[in-house]
């Protein structure tokens, strides 16, 4: 492989003109519409400044009269004020491959669309994530680059089992392997018998295994694990810039069989969270959907192109839409957003994440007429030694450019389909919320700290205009390369800002492009996964008690910690609403708590809820926040 030229980063960006809150101890913003909490309702939420967390959340637009004097305050009415999005399937391509991207570029695109935290992909830098000594390289390249908090994958390739668990103490969010050839000679695919020994390895760990399920059918049960190697059979039939010879060499059954192959071996660790990422085929759904039934801990994402564009609309020669698994028909996005939409509880694809996966324009091989189209460097050399056509859907590099433009892709293609009419717009901006913050957050273990706007999580969010209408142009994309299937579309709704633990990022119109600041605030994000479930001795699943707990005391700990302090400053009115609102909370969870109790539970799980009931009255004990069994009541079991 060729050296990889080094790319310069872009200087830092001077302060970009918004209220300078950091002299003040909190900070409010309010709006008649905020969605937190499932619902889409007026909210003021109070930040500390100095734990960039969120301290206090009212079910109203307080007035600024209500706060000390001199308290930064800001009520956005009637744009939406959403949670930071996290993106938890990004490529940053750095080091090794700057000139792709890079941590400074790539989050600063993040920041323009809402997003607060991206989850980087373990390969396409160089060196790939496979190691420990890899992730601290790549750790040091990002030091002060990132605009919002980034965290980092690790890489399954062959041989790399037993650097897995290093791994996982030094704060990966989960790994990634592929079961084809995944485009980079240094990050090779994983065979069924390299699967088993990190599922071996990794079977009681706190973390997930995600794949690339693509992979070629064998011809035969002796061609075993070569076939992941192996070149395809026949070569493609029809012109190799014609989109529908690209679509036809990779069918939904490359899915459907790599989905089975991980499915057969997931009884080796039924403990571990599996996860398919970026899929495609509608095929692959009903597997899923069996599997979960049947007890496997599987989950999976899709992302905004094969949910906005389709295969009937690809012009020849238009590479700029080539990613693998492709893009399907019309039928098939059809087919993906019903299970997004029909099964929004207990449907197989729980996230939306962008898989942005960039290159130099050049790599893409674009006809003239295409925008975006670059000629190939001087003296670039030809592997092959072969010329290569313009618009060859084959040769060309196969990845979406579209980080930070996930929330106005969706917006559109939702309000295309109707979605987002004045009597469901409410359902709709939920629903984002759920599949871009709450579960790509839990997929990567920060449901404690992001996706969510309640006390004692980052003060993360994303001011949200869901009227406006734009054009996306190489202005609006902030990526390295400007070269994007989505340059010339219309979008429906636009980020006007972004906050990252308490402060403006990003703020549409201001100066510095919006980005304000005189550095990068952005944290990596290396607090190693923590087990959720405990084990009792008996055997048991102790999940609702151990869960009653550690929520339980998270949420009194938030519940007063961050209102005594404020208890001098706050109005009769906010008091009173505070007052009130903790007894619904706790009328609620103890209604709750009754209806759980008057289940059909065996008698060891009855034992283990005995501990909620007062030995004297049968009742519910005063006092407790049993928010798990709360959530029974929304079908959380």
């Amino acid at each position: 492989m060729n050296a990889m030229h080094p790319y310069p980063t872009p200087p830092r960006s001077p302060l970009g003109g918004f209220i300078n809150a950091s002299d003040a101890a909190t900070c409010v913003i309010a709006s008649s519409r905020v969605v937190k909490d499932g619902i889409l309702t007026a909210a003021t939420i109070v930040m500390d400044n100095a734990t960039g967390k969120i301290s206090a959340v009212f079910d109203s637009v307080l007035p600024p009269t209500d706060f000390p004097i001199g308290t930064p305050y800001r009520d956005y009415s009637p744009q939406v004020i959403l949670p930071g999005l996290v993106d938890a399937h990004v490529h940053l391509n750095e080091p090794g491959r700057t000139e792709w991207e890079g941590f400074y570029t790539g989050t600063q695109a993040a920041a323009f669309g809402g997003v607060t935290t991206v989850i980087d992909m373990p390969l396409n830098a160089i060196p790939p994530t496979t190691t420990v000594e890899n992730l601290l390289v790549k750790i040091k390249a990002a030091q002060g680059k990132c605009w919002v908090d980034v965290g980092f994958y690790g890489g399954i390739i062959p041989g790399n089992d037993q650097e897995l668990k290093a791994l996982v103490r030094e704060g990966v969010r989960g790994f990634k392997g592929f079961l084809i050839d995944s485009g980079v000679e240094e990050f090779p695919a994983v065979s069924a018998i390299d699967i088993e020994k990190v599922f071996a390895e990794l079977a009681d760990e706190p973390t997930t295994v995600m794949f690339h399920a693509e992979m070629l059918p064998p011809i035969a049960d002796s061609v075993g694990d070569d076939v992941q190697v192996s070149l395809p059979p026949l070569a493609p039939r029809g012109a190799l810039n014609e989109y529908n010879t690209f679509l036809q060499s990779r069918p939904p059954a490359f899915e459907t069989y790599a989905i089975e192959e991980i499915l057969s071996m997931a009884h080796l660790a039924p403990n571990l969270a599996l996860h398919i990422v970026h899929l495609s085929a509608m095929e692959g759904i009903p597997l899923l959907r069996k599997a979960r039934e049947q007890g496997i801990n599987v989950t999976a994402e899709t992302c905004p192109h094969y949910l906005s564009l389709a295969a009937e609309q690809i012009l020849d020669g238009d590479t700029r839409h080539k990613c693998c698994p492709p893009i399907r028909s019309q039928k098939n996005q059809d087919k993906l957003w019903a299970e997004l939409l029909e099964y929004a509880n207990e449907g197989v694809i729980k996230t939306i994440v962008s898989d942005h996966s960039p290159c130099t324009p050049d790599l893409k091989l674009l006809p003239s007429h295409i925008p975006g189209h670059c000629s190939p460097a001087k003296g670039t050399v030809q592997t092959d030694m072969v010329e290569v056509e313009s618009g060859d859907f084959f040769s060309a590099w196969g990845g979406i450019s579209s980080v930070g433009l996930g929330l106005p892709i969706l917006w559109t293609e939702m309000t295309r389909r109707g979605l987002t009419t004045p009597e469901k717009v409410e359902t709709a901006l939920m629903s984002l919320v759920q599949w871009c913050c709450i579960n790509t957050a839990a997929q990567v273990g920060l449901e404690k700290q992001k996706g969510s706007i309640s006390v004692g999580f980052d003060a993360d969010f994303c001011v949200f205009d869901d009227e406006s209408d734009w054009i996306v142009e190489p202005s609006t994309m902030l990526f390295r390369n400007k070269c994007s299937p989505y340059q010339g579309k219309t979008m429906n709704g636009m980020v006007k800002e972004t906050w990252l633990r308490g402060r403006p990022i990003f703020v549409k119109g201001a100066q510095n492009e919006g980005f304000v600041g005189t550095k990068c605030s952005g944290q990596l994000l290396l607090e190693p996964r923590q087990k959720e479930l405990k084990k009792v001795k008996n055997g048991v699943d102790d999940e609702e008690v151990y869960t009653y707990r550690s929520r339980k005391a998270m949420s009194q700990q938030n519940t007063f910690t961050f209102l005594i302090p404020w208890i001098p400053y706050l109005p009769f009115r906010a008091l009173k609403d505070a007052y009130f609102g903790l007894q619904r909370v706790f009328a609620y969870s103890q209604a709750c708590v009754k209806k759980y109790l008057s289940r059909d539970v065996s008698d060891k799980q009855s034992t283990l809820m005995s501990g909620f009931l007062d030995s004297k009255t049968g009742e519910p004990r005063k006092g407790y926040m049993p928010w798990s069994i709360a959530q029974a009541g929304h079908g959380f079991m």
